[in-house]
């Protein structure tokens, strides 16, 4: 818990006036000022308790015996990095994923736990906040402003208007999530538009997702309080989103990487970029490991042509002041929290040491403060709530010798559209065709406890396996099983049932990948290391066998989901999104 700056002003004053000696000093530093746009030399940093009370040439009259001295040698001093829109409630627990944040230089992670919440409601959103307490980085949360989806199919768990109210009184709850359905904006949705001038009336922010939106839509959009976007892919939605006023929240994430289609022509272009930030909007364990994290977006950026103290303001001291937290953090100056990297290098930028709130938390590359593991209550790693499957629950019953299924085509591992394939039958069941590259694909409410479910069929697979399910989906989380057979269908949904939740890859009979994700069926409670190694080995088995995509765990990640075209599969059946109607499996 940081401290509070109107009770710390006392302290502050009394260090840097030299009536009280600093706990810290941090001396010889080459200070990247993002409120100057300059390197300063030879600047001394005094700390006192989590913040910083003096920055100039000589602290010498704040030292006495007591206090703490690092030399730093004429490195580099920055304020820490901070992801302004990222979703960990995926892989891995909030202090698994603290240490890997922590090594790339990010000191604060803005967390918007839409899946979390869709699975376990209030009570699940309360639970991962503690989850990101007490934590050797700044973990700041929102109410996820996207749930339901569509309340016509949706079976997501969300938060009442009450309990928004209520979760907003914790200060590390900063506002709303992306309102990523802002057909739910533009067409006034009552619960919608209550939700906003809610937040609106606490002095909250509201994070934006406008995906498709432009001209008037848009800016019904902006009118209603909602003065961010990460969804941005080129310079021309920036630009548009800019001149109304909005900030900008630069992705480069394990879904999608847009820095390369933006950076060069805000630089040709001559664009402020005081509105402008970067984003992961969350990364798998592998990208994490191979890129990194904010840190691999200053590097990048650096490498398109923006200046690396451009590239650092973007990812401190706009991110803070986009969420009107900029006294407290965002640079290094007198009264802020002392979140601090330090580096060696200017063009290619790893962190040598990290301070959160003036504790030494990384020291040469490694962590070297506590981080305990948090025990995860049971009744949130039981949300499997399904009986044990058999050969006859993906059964899709005819009377016909051969059959016109409707398919749902591949067109990426996101992207889908409708199409068709004649099937087979055998003793009244159609049948997938590895020949035509057509899977049964089902889906199976986990969370609520209803049977409702449905089986219909997938096209332009390509992997040569017998099934694949998962029990993470966006942002529906019911249980996907995709297969070639019925058998290995039903055993993929039954070591998942076991397990609690997860992504098992099966063939002829046997589990060949298994990756549990044990709270909630979205988040595992093994160590990074471990998860790093399981997922990778769900997607090398599915790819090694022949899949036409490269990274297969996202197709049942977002064949449920209701915001993206065209043909989208719930428990609740198959659905077309544009004419928001359910579609049969099979022609009449």
């Amino acid at each position: 818990m940081a401290s509070s700056l109107a009770k710390s002003i006392y302290s502050l004053n009394s260090v840097a006036m030299g009536n009280k000696k600093a706990d810290l000093v941090l001396k010889n530093c080459s200070l990247i000022s993002v409120y100057t746009r300059e390197i300063i030399p030879d600047i001394q940093i005094s700390i006192i308790g989590d913040r910083i009370a003096y920055v100039g040439p000589d602290a010498s009259h704040t030292i006495n015996p007591k206090t703490a001295v690092i030399d730093v040698k004429g490195k580099y001093v920055s304020p820490g990095f901070a992801d302004p829109h990222t979703h960990i409630d995926q892989f891995v627990l909030p202090s698994e994923l603290a240490k890997q944040s922590l090594l790339c230089g990010v000191t604060s992670l803005f967390s918007d736990p839409i899946d979390i919440v869709s699975v376990a409601g209030y009570k699940g959103f309360k639970e991962f906040q503690k989850l990101g307490e007490n934590l050797p980085i700044r973990i700041f949360q929102v109410v996820p402003g996207g749930l339901p989806v569509d309340r016509k199919f949706s079976n997501s768990k969300t938060l009442s208007l009450s309990q928004e109210k209520n979760a907003i009184k914790n200060p590390n709850v900063l506002g709303l999530g992306e309102v990523f359905s802002w057909t739910k904006v533009t067409l006034r949705d009552s619960k919608t538009m209550k939700s906003l001038s809610a937040m609106l009336d606490n002095g909250c922010i509201i994070n934006g997702h406008t995906a498709g939106a432009s001209e008037k839509k848009l800016n019904a959009y902006v009118s209603s309080g909602i003065l961010s976007c990460h969804e941005p892919t080129n310079f021309d939605q920036v630009l548009e989103r800019l001149r109304l006023g909005m900030w900008i929240m630069i992705r480069e994430g394990s879904i999608r990487r847009d820095l390369k289609e933006i950076i060069p022509m805000v630089l040709s272009h001559g664009t402020y970029l005081n509105r402008l930030m970067f984003c992961s909007d969350g990364l798998d364990p592998l990208d994490i490991t191979n890129f990194g994290h904010i840190d691999h977006c200053i590097n990048e950026s650096i490498k398109l042509g923006l200046e690396p103290i451009e590239a650092i303001t973007m990812a401190s001291r706009n991110c803070f002041d986009y969420y009107n937290m900029g006294k407290d953090l965002g640079g290094i100056a007198p009264g802020k929290l002392a979140d601090i990297i330090i580096f060696k290098d200017l063009k290619s930028i790893k962190p040598y040491k990290v301070l959160v709130g003036g504790r030494l938390v990384v020291s040469n590359g490694s962590i070297v403060a506590p981080i305990k593991k948090k025990i995860i209550p049971n009744w949130i790693k039981n949300t499997v709530k399904l009986n044990k499957f058999s050969e006859k629950d993906f059964k899709v019953k005819s009377k016909k010798k051969n059959v016109t299924a409707n398919t749902i085509f591949m067109q990426t591992e996101i992207i889908t559209k409708l199409s068709s394939a004649e099937l087979p039958t055998s003793n009244g069941n159609v049948l997938a065709s590895v020949d035509k590259d057509v899977w049964k694909v089902a889906a199976f409410d986990r969370t609520n406890g209803t049977k409702n479910h449905i089986v219909g069929f997938l096209e332009n697979f390509g992997a040569n396996i017998d099934a694949f399910a998962s029990t993470w989906s966006f942002h529906e989380n019911d249980m996907i099983i995709i297969g070639s057979n019925d058998s290995d269908m039903a055993l993929a949904a039954n070591e998942l049932r076991k397990t609690q939740g997860g992504l098992t890859v099966v063939k002829s009979g046997k589990v060949k990948a298994l990756l549990p994700l044990q709270m909630a069926g979205i988040i595992s409670t093994d160590t990074f290391e471990k998860v790093s190694s399981n997922f990778e080995q769900i997607n090398n088995t599915i790819i090694d066998s022949g899949c036409k995509f490269s990274k297969p765990h996202l197709i049942p990640l977002f064949l449920p989901f209701l915001a993206l075209p065209s043909v989208r599969i719930l428990s609740k059946g198959i659905i077309d999104v544009k004419k928001r109607s359910y579609i049969d499996p099979i022609t009449k």
